[in-house]
């Protein structure tokens, strides 16, 4: 792992270190950041962030994410760029390099390949340890998370969502597949008037997910609209997941007639 320079897009906040560094997955470069504060304690958890396809590392609301848990509840956080993004940018970048990336057969197989690399390479320094991890991402960081989630099971809980049963042929199935795999607790964010996904596409997703432990947030809006209470909700529930208690699940509750 080499550690680097913080570039003109790494945001600088007091009492938190951020280090971006390049990680070999044999002739595969891995670009990411690691957060982490003054109460990040080795075995604290670890957070997985996959960005959107329009940005990278540091797309929004990924470094406030990332900061509020690291300051706040003393744990590591840490995000690497898609596969033609970021300091891996190819072309233009962006989702018009990221629609063609994603037509290639074996794209989600390397992401997962390049998370569990760099998973395995980050808690194996000892001032982060092996800590439970958790998952966040959206839309592209559910393309090539929920594919992660289902693998690793060092992932103990995930927030996904803004992305349904789609994509190239090859894709549909494997990520439907990967969904009914994931074994932990799973929160769902969907936008109900996307306009990259379909409502009945990201149903389809959620209604996939292997595990009982799930739940789905649906909010008006575009698919970039996620309100912010929801952002801080995913936050929470990463935690409570991770470092607390949950409450048990039980029978719904029914009103009388």
């Amino acid at each position: 792992m080499q550690w680097l320079d913080p570039t003109p897009d790494t945001p600088v906040r007091d009492g938190i270190n951020v280090r971006e560094f390049t990680l070999m997955r044999g002739s595969r470069a891995i670009t990411g950041v690691l957060w982490q504060g003054a109460g990040s304690k080795p075995g604290a958890p670890l957070i997985l962030f996959g960005h959107g396809a329009s940005g990278s590392r540091h797309q929004r609301p990924i470094p406030y994410l990332a900061e509020s848990l690291v300051r706040d509840r003393g744990v590591f956080a840490l995000a690497i760029d898609g596969p033609v993004h970021g300091r891996r940018q190819v072309g233009e970048g962006g989702r018009k390099a990221f629609w063609p990336e994603w037509q290639r057969p074996g794209s989600a197989e390397d992401m997962v390949a390049d998370w569990r690399h760099t998973l395995d390479a980050v808690q194996a320094l000892p001032e982060v340890g092996a800590g439970p991890a958790g998952y966040w991402g959206l839309s592209m960081g559910t393309i090539y998370g929920a594919p992660t989630v289902a693998a690793e099971p060092r992932i103990k809980a995930a927030v996904l969502g803004l992305m349904g049963i789609s994509g190239p042929d090859h894709y549909r199935p494997l990520v439907e597949a990967a969904a009914k795999a994931i074994a932990c607790p799973v929160l769902f964010l969907m936008q109900l008037e996307d306009e990259l996904f379909t409502r009945e596409e990201q149903i389809a997703l959620f209604d996939a997910i292997g595990t009982s432990d799930k739940r789905l947030h649906a909010n008006p809006g575009l698919h970039p609209d996620v309100p912010v209470e929801e952002l801080r909700h995913s936050r929470e529930f990463l935690i409570t997941r991770l470092m607390g208690t949950p409450e048990p699940r039980t029978a719904a509750f029914r009103i009388s007639e």
